[in-house]
């Protein structure tokens, strides 16, 4: 009975469990010379295909979406604010690399600061607003680590917030997925990324120009972040994302051979992605199941249910049929019953195997029977007789 209720009841988003993390394509379905990369749908995490995505490596600026994603968490967080104005350092100012000419002394809002991270990856910049943060880029860094940790990405280690070159600093095409698929949950981080040119005024005349490193953001429909980055001991790499139709994906080109060949890279791993995969809703939570689960001792004879997780499914185009739903539920429950409490769970199988699993709660509160809930099921069975 409940088998058939869940079944009909079950409407539009979900998150997959941990198993998929293998790849959905076992082997690489298109040309791309470079040393690693992944192609990941970020909602669900899972991988369409990937090339030795484990592999530890440096991966020059790109190094900063856990910048970039540190700082819209602080902002969201309350710990910091974009009118934030920050006094540029000795240390930021004497950063190498791409930069854009902060003076010690120079005083700029936290928000013109995170534009020159995310637009032009400008490493002064982002020194600043880490000591701004943490009071040290040592601290930042820390904190750098600990986040990737907490979203999974095991063999990651970051020395600096910049990407430049330093011993023991090291990623995976797959950690830098994890870490950007986090990083576009933030609407902040969008309010840059599509800029293609501005201007910095450091308030003594100076003015910088500034000119996005990403050139999919022009050159490829959909695409609205991330990073890239080169160093000669990282090669070109990059993080790219899009979305189009309704689905995101983001692709990751680690140890490309030139600037030009990861956008191509990125471009053709994107296409694969959009031409071939679509997310398929499977849940939302608060979606009511049909019916009601029979309670014992309650002030109600049954209880109503409700799907209490999302969940999105990335499947193949024409696939949708080979997904179905096993519910686990109990014959009964027993009173009291709080509102939101768990009674069960749903499979979510596909092609046979379990990819993800959906709780079932109340969805109201059953109190336990009391004398007069009795009385009144006695009197009214007995009035029912003498009918």
């Amino acid at each position: 009975m409940f088998r058939k209720i869940l079944a009909a009841a079950v409407a539009l988003c979900l998150i997959p469990l941990a198993a998929l993390a293998e790849p959905l394509e076992e082997a690489v379905p298109i040309d791309i010379d470079c040393e690693a990369a992944i192609l990941m749908e970020p909602d669900s995490g899972q991988a369409i295909f990937e090339l030795n995505a484990d592999d530890t490596r440096p991966v020059a600026s790109v190094t900063k979406v856990m910048t970039i994603l540190l700082i819209c968490e602080a902002l969201e967080d309350g710990r910091a604010a974009l009118d934030d104005v920050i006094t540029i350092s000795p240390q930021a100012e004497g950063m190498g690399g791409s930069q854009v000419l902060l003076d010690v002394g120079e005083q700029q809002k936290l928000s013109t600061l995170l534009k020159c991270v995310i637009i032009a990856s400008a490493n002064d910049a982002a020194v600043a607003l880490a000591e701004h943060l943490y009071g040290s880029e040592q601290l930042f860094v820390q904190k750098m680590n600990e986040r990737a940790r907490a979203l999974g990405a095991k063999n990651t280690n970051f020395v600096n917030c910049t990407g430049l070159p330093a011993g023991g600093q090291y990623t995976t095409a797959r950690d830098v997925a994890l870490m950007s698929a986090e990083l576009v949950r933030h609407a902040a981080y969008f309010q840059y990324s599509t800029i293609w040119m501005d201007d910095l005024d450091h308030g003594d005349g100076r003015v910088t120009q500034l000119t996005n490193t990403n050139r999919l953001i022009r050159l490829y429909e959909g695409c609205d972040g991330l990073k890239t980055g080169s160093t000669q001991e990282a090669g070109y790499c990059m993080s790219a994302t899009a979305e189009r139709g309704g689905m995101r994906l983001v692709a990751v080109v680690l140890g490309a051979k030139s600037g030009k060949s990861r956008f191509d890279i990125a471009s053709r791993m994107l296409d694969h992605g959009f031409a071939n995969y679509r997310t398929y809703p499977v849940a939302q939570k608060g979606a009511r199941v049909r019916g009601t689960m029979p309670v014992v001792a309650g002030e109600k004879e049954g209880v109503k249910l409700a799907l209490d997780d999302d969940m999105t499914l990335l499947i193949q185009k024409g696939e949708e049929g080979g997904i179905t739903l096993t519910p686990h539920l109990p014959g009964s429950v027993r009173a009291p019953i709080r509102a939101g409490q768990r009674v069960g769970s749903v499979d979510v199988i596909k092609d046979g195997r379990v990819v993800g699993q959906v709780a079932v709660a109340a969805a109201e509160t059953v109190n336990a029977q009391n004398y007069w809930d009795v009385m009144k099921r006695v009197l009214g069975a007995w009035r029912f007789k003498i009918a």
